[in-house]
């Protein structure tokens, strides 16, 4: 079993991973990946990634 990391949300350790590997902080990284936890926060996250896309 993988070691849980603290501040973190089980199943999403792989998501904080890969966002501390692009040069994210552990805080911002675990904001994250633990507002991703479920459908509706992935979909939340989507929504304001594309308001945010759409203004540049």
């Amino acid at each position: 079993m993988a070691s849980k990391k603290r501040g973190i949300t089980s199943g999403r350790v792989d998501a904080y991973e890969a966002l501390r590997a692009q040069g994210m902080s552990k805080k911002k990284a675990a904001k994250i990946a633990n507002a991703g936890k479920t459908k509706a926060g992935r979909s939340r996250m989507a929504k304001k990634a594309a308001r945010t896309r759409r203004r540049k």
